[in-house]
């Protein structure tokens, strides 16, 4: 009966935060972060000024615009591209 549960715990003990905690700290120091390429910032860019602009917008604009993120994303990224 002790070694069933001791094989039902075995996945826990694996996973416990000390032993993960340790597993990430060495992967996370052994690998710097990558630098974004042009597209990526490009994109990015344009995702915070559309977030800034849908979060300008009045209710009644957002209505006209789109009912949701995604539509008034999509229409934005296309216009902010074609400048």
């Amino acid at each position: 009966m002790f070694a069933g549960l001791l094989l039902l715990a075995s996945p826990l003990l694996l996973t416990s935060p000390f032993v993960a905690s340790g597993a990430l700290a060495q992967a996370a120091a052994a690998k710097p972060a990558k630098e974004l390429s042009v597209g990526q910032s490009a994109a990015r860019e344009r995702q915070k000024k559309c977030g800034a602009e849908w979060r300008a917008l009045s209710v009644a604009d957002k209505a006209a615009q789109g009912p949701k993120w995604p539509q008034y994303y999509s229409k934005c990224v296309k216009r902010l591209k074609s400048k």
